[in-house]
């Protein structure tokens, strides 16, 4: 059944959340409590001389959590003018925030699968810097999340109307016909697998899990566990009797059995994050939407960027494939927060993909560069210099434990410093009108780069290396660039690095800084 939009409130109207809204906040509350919670009720519990206080703990807890919540939906107001949003929260410490319309650079609306029951959404606001959303409304009705994103999109008076026609799914209503709208990239089913198979994102979510579980449960626990579990899995291989070559075998099956079901976890996770994943451009501003259950819809205007970021795996290097990054000037608070926000224009694409959608948003930067600077080769021992004071320690406690065998470990330091020749060599930069790029990685390669508009502050650094070697590092600083590969460009000669500080800061003081 197909249903207008009511229209967004005028300035003089003031309006609550969703009336589930409390339910949402709850449920969010508890997530954060849910292992200090299951704790308390499983390993908090002494037997019948427990204090009745004790016992109604969790549920004290429970019904303060949901006071709050009713609480903080009661107190929340927002309004929405012509050129920004006002916002009153708190129950006992009042606060307002303003928010202009053009001071918003991010936008987010989320939806999980209880949102998508109810039709609801949640909808982020996120400004330049700080650590923290300007604002999190939870929820809205999705007609109306979907119009607010348009109203900050459009920085007009008010949105266009939509045809808020809301599928079964919650999928969110399409554009106006007067808006034109460019798919720039979509992911296929196949690519999200090969995505999830190529990541390691399943190591990452066991890891997680087992550094919460040695949090929450405690050392005695712990350590009878894995005793009796080793007992009896020692017990078991013992009764079977395979011999050493049999154990080998065991091992090895077991080994290839974990790899396998970390890749299945890998999978599962790249579909529940980027299925149906695409990227889209529309006056100017970047949309990407993707999520199996729940679903997530992050845009940005393309003079938000600040800094680019190419980078391909060993395994993504031989299937073909490569991941285009962004920092944009908005909040890079929480790691929840980064992964709800525009930060990958391509989760996984071929290199001739990355380099066109690249050409394409920066049609002023020539990408790739003709041609990379190198960086002097000499001194590339600096890159392993904790292997090479470390294996000989190692080297010489293994010798005086075991003899002369211990000395095997030295061969490590050949191998390290070949593999620092390797990624001094791979260390390149570029400078031009336009933009400043480097790149660098020798088993992880990655490229990155900024435009010259977006530049705030250089700084020229010396380490002690580096004055001895006659070296410097050139330092660049943008608005929200924190991304893996810091913006600088390393082990210059001293000469070459005043020159080109020089440089860029004729260009900055030329140009107007555009974030």
């Amino acid at each position: 059944m197909s249903t207008a939009p009511p229209p967004l409130p005028t300035a003089d109207h003031e309006r609550r959340l969703h009336p589930w809204s409390w339910l949402f906040v709850l449920i969010l509350q508890l997530r954060q409590y849910l292992l200090p919670l299951v704790a308390l009720l499983v390993f908090g519990q002494r037997g019948d001389r427990d204090p009745l206080w004790a016992q109604l703990g969790p549920l004290i807890v429970i019904v303060v959590l949901v006071l709050a919540s009713v609480l903080q939906y009661l107190s929340y107001r927002y309004r929405i003018g012509e050129d920004g949003i006002s916002i009153r929260s708190g129950v006992f410490s009042r606060n307002r925030r303003e928010i202009p319309f053009a001071r918003i650079h991010n936008v987010v609306v989320h939806q999980n699968l209880l949102h998508r029951l109810f039709g609801v959404a949640e909808l982020r606001l996120e400004s330049a810097g700080g650590n923290r959303p300007e604002a999190e409304m939870r929820v809205l009705r999705l007609d109306e999340a979907l119009a607010l994103e348009q109203r900050v999109r459009h920085r007009g008076p008010a949105p266009p109307q939509v045809d808020a026609a809301r599928t079964d799914d919650g999928a969110p209503p399409p554009l106006p016909e007067t808006e034109e709208r460019h798919l720039l990239l979509r992911m296929t089913t196949r690519e999200v697998v090969k995505l999830g198979l190529l990541s390691n994102r399943g190591w990452v979510m066991v890891a997680a899990a087992l550094a919460a579980l040695v949090q929450v449960v405690p050392r005695r626990s712990m350590d009878a566990f894995v005793e009796q579990g080793g007992r009896q899995a020692f017990g078991y291989a013992s009764g079977l009797q395979p011999g050493i070559g049999g154990l080998l075998l065991l091992a090895a099956a077991l080994l290839i059995v974990g790899w396998l079901a970390l890749r299945a976890l890998s999978v599962l996770l790249a579909l529940l994050r980027y299925y149906g994943f695409e990227l889209s451009e529309q006056q100017r501003r970047l949309t990407v939407s993707s999520g199996l259950l729940s679903k997530v819809r992050s845009s940005v205007a393309l003079r938000r960027i600040q800094a680019w970021t190419l980078s391909e795996t060993l395994l993504q290097r031989w299937a073909g494939r490569r991941q285009l990054r962004i920092d944009s000037a908005a909040s890079q608070g929480t790691e929840d927060n980064q992964q709800r926000g525009l930060r990958e224009l391509a989760p996984l694409a071929t290199p001739q993909a990355c380099d066109a959608l690249v050409r394409h948003l920066l049609p002023q930067v020539q990408w790739p560069p003709a041609q990379w600077q190198p960086v002097p080769l000499r001194g590339s021992w600096r890159l392993c210099l904790t292997s090479l004071w470390l294996t000989p320690v190692l080297a010489a406690g293994l010798t005086w434990r075991w003899g002369y065998l211990g000395l095997l470990v030295l061969a490590w330091v050949p191998v390290a410093l070949w593999t620092a020749r390797l990624q001094m060599a791979r260390i390149g930069w570029h400078l031009d009108g336009q933009h400043v790029a480097l790149r660098g990685g020798w088993w992880r390669r990655w490229w990155r780069w900024a435009e010259l508009d977006k530049l705030q502050a250089l700084r020229l650094s010396r380490s002690p290396l580096d004055r001895l070697l006659g070296t410097s590092s050139v330092w660049l600083d943008t608005a929200g660039a924190r991304g893996d590969v810091a913006l600088c460009l390393r082990y210059l000669p001293q000469a070459q690095a005043a020159e080109v500080l020089e440089t860029l800061g004729a260009a900055l003081a030329r140009r107007k800084l555009r974030w």
